[in-house]
């Protein structure tokens, strides 16, 4: 007689290394506000949260038009159309660095084309390098696929600059690719040619390809200028990924691209025909916004641009100047993207062991939320987000300002005041 089966389901091992720092970080975190203060929350990357920050009305009649025209209702390739990736092509092309429609892969948002980009370049068991601080994704990616990582640093006091040596040192023979940021979630640092010019030319000479994250591109404040990578190396092979999101303010609409920059064909066909195998697991990002894409990237006029990079200058300079005069804190100006970064002198704090009971009891005192720098690997730091509006970064700064002083005991510690 066979014996009766029995329920067995696990949930899989991937399932099991798919961690998300900045949800396990905050899921601990006692979240009740001051019920008598409203809850102002520094510590969402979403520019749309607040509604303050709308997209362009040519971005939305670029959608308009192409749900209207019925042409956009079917399956796309699973790397886009032709014609929207040689839009994306046609707008990013550099006389150093030219891109063709074959040179471009559009994905699910920015974050799928990172997770593309990793995956097709490394293997269990090999590792890639990331900033610290940096953007939690990549080590969520990473370990879900048995992927390695190595952490490198960046430098607050040169204006979050990558630590080279430091960067240098900790390349293997199992490094799959360099992870590089610019302009910088969290840090909202924006690097210079020069600097750039340097990370090219240790991956030069290691011969590690670089995954160029550069999805805050050309959001940069006036007197700063932002450098793709790709034109500054003809030697390297990068993958560059961006997407709509930050830029045009529209991040639930998930359209993000690869663009490949291999003039010596070293990444060669295998690492493209990867990338279009791998894009096939999900058939590709919404066809309406790929049949919007021309006129989106076209159509919005510049001062669409330059007006929300002013607004988001304008909080970026009430939050430093604000904080800068703070006992205890440090903030360090950002440059660029939507993010402002701000040092804690714990040992000036002795009531909380770290940045992440600092921003907790902030949340109960203050009702005031921004996300601690442990989210990124930089304990005793907090991350502001800089598009609130005006009145609510005023009125937050005037909070954490008054929860400094009522904790604060004096420390020259640290180079602190």
């Amino acid at each position: 007689m066979k014996k009766k089966a029995k329920w067995n389901i696990r949930v899989s091992e991937m399932s099991k290394k798919t961690y998300n720092p900045i949800r396990a970080i905050v899921d601990s975190m006692n979240m009740d506000p001051n019920p008598k203060k409203p809850m102002i929350a520094l510590s969402i990357g979403d520019p749309t949260v607040f509604g303050n920050l709308p997209t362009h009305d040519a971005v939305l009649k670029a959608m308009k038009d192409a749900m209207d025209s019925g042409k956009f209702n079917g399956y796309a390739p699973s790397i886009g159309y032709q014609s929207s990736r040689e839009v994306v092509a046609k707008f990013y092309s550099q006389p150093d660095a030219l891109l063709e429609a074959k040179d471009v892969i559009l994905c699910s948002g920015c974050s799928q084309a990172i997770e593309l980009s990793i995956a097709v370049l490394a293997n269990p068991g090999q590792n890639i390098l990331i900033p610290r601080p940096g953007f939690s994704l990549y080590k969520t990616l990473a370990l879900s696929l048995d992927i390695q990582i190595k952490l490198y640093d960046l430098l607050p006091e040169k204006g979050w600059e990558i630590d080279l040596k430091q960067l240098e040192s900790v390349i293997d023979d199992k490094t799959a690719c360099i992870i590089v940021n610019n302009p910088s979630n969290p840090c909202g640092s924006v690097f210079s040619k020069e600097h750039l010019q340097k990370i090219l030319a240790v991956a030069a000479r290691n011969c590690v390809p670089i995954l160029a994250d550069e999805i805050y591109g050309d959001m940069v404040f006036q007197g700063n200028k932002f450098y793709s990578m790709a034109p500054l190396s003809s030697s390297v092979p990068i993958l560059s990924c961006g997407g709509l999101a930050k830029r045009w303010l529209v991040p639930g609409w998930r359209l993000g691209w690869i663009l490949i920059h291999d003039r010596n064909n070293i990444f060669g066909n295998e690492i493209r025909e990867g990338l279009v195998r791998l894009s096939q697991r999900i058939l590709g990002p919404c066809t309406i916004v790929q049949g919007a894409l021309e006129s989106i990237m076209n159509s919005t006029p510049k001062k669409f641009f330059s007006s929300t990079l002013s607004f988001m200058k304008a909080n970026a300079d009430i939050c430093y100047e604000a904080l800068s005069t703070v006992p205890g804190l440090r903030p360090v100006r950002p440059s660029g993207a939507m993010y402002l970064m701000v040092g804690i002198d714990i040992e000036s704090f002795p009531e909380f062991e770290d940045d992440v009971e600092f921003t907790m009891r902030l949340i109960s005192e203050q009702s005031v939320f921004c996300l601690p720098a442990k989210c990124f690997e930089y304990p005793n730091f907090f991350r502001v987000v800089l598009s609130v509006p005006k009145e609510m970064m005023t009125e937050a700064c005037n909070r954490i300002r008054e929860f400094c002083e009522q904790h604060y005991h004096h420390s020259y510690s640290n180079g602190f005041a």
